[in-house]
């Protein structure tokens, strides 16, 4: 099935303005004019649209890539986005080598939401990917939430809870560098729209990252771009030329 029926635009094109928008930091205007100086007459309501109905689909199409591979010892915290003029919750995790695990939008912050996005994280967690420690910040909800789990037999009954508060400190990090990107949104319009276009930027950030290196077929940007397409069924002969050129290039320098 073609994921770009009837959208007017060539899949690369608006693979690309996703693309963009969820890593640069930009305003859906400032991408509609960078878009008209390459000579594609796009208005930004329509990038707002594609960035919505795309980046849901290319966080899930790309969570085989990313949801592998962590580091057993996670730091866990949530941070506040503005939803209709109030403030929400993300929960997010990362690893101890700042790999993102998972991430959760919620209305309130309490023991329940915490057991969930705890929960999320874990479910589709290999056995060896499975934490053994996990810190977070002085939060009762969080003990609570890990209690439950272990009861319930959704987690290991061994697992370290820890409140060490200088071991957040990369996820604090973290944190600061989505909220740059995050910024120029100026406010989401609801829980729904803010779901989908954040799933764009933690997917984006987890390419800054190099969670997904070990996939990407070229070096650089070209290895991110061709993942992303190849995932919408864009990949093109061309790509594995190139490579393959590389490779040659590579073995006869040597």
């Amino acid at each position: 099935m073609n994921d770009f029926k009837w959208r007017h635009f060539q899949g690369e094109i608006i693979l690309q303005c996703v693309r963009w928008y969820c890593k640069y930091g930009i305003s859906y205007r400032d991408l509609e004019e960078m878009m008209e100086e390459r000579g594609v007459d796009v208005d930004h309501t329509t990038i707002y649209r594609w960035v919505q109905h795309y980046a849901p689909e290319m966080e899930k199409r790309l969570r085989w890539y990313w949801r592998n591979c962590f580091d057993s010892s996670w730091r866990v915290d949530e941070t506040y986005v503005k939803v209709k003029g109030q403030w929400k919750y993300l929960y997010r995790a990362i690893d101890k080598n700042g790999k993102t695990i998972d991430f959760y939008l919620s209305h309130t912050r309490s023991t329940e939401e915490a057991r969930r996005f705890l929960g999320k994280a874990m479910k589709k967690q290999k056995s060896w990917d499975l934490p053994s420690k996990i810190n977070t910040d002085k939060n009762p909800a969080y003990g609570a939430a890990l209690d439950s789990l272990k009861k319930s037999g959704k987690c290991e009954a061994d697992v370290e809870h820890r409140q060490v508060k200088y071991l957040n400190n990369i996820l604090e990090a973290d944190h600061g560098k989505l909220k740059r990107l995050i910024k120029p949104v100026r406010g989401f319009k609801s829980m729904k729209t803010a779901y989908a276009t954040i799933k764009g930027f933690e997917v984006m950030r987890m390419f800054r990252k190099g969670q997904m290196r070990a996939w990407q077929l070229l070096p650089g940007i070209k290895g991110e771009v061709y993942l992303i397409e190849k995932q919408f069924g864009l990949d093109s002969k061309n790509v594995y030329e190139e490579f393959w050129k590389t490779v040659n290039e590579a073995f006869q320098a040597a």
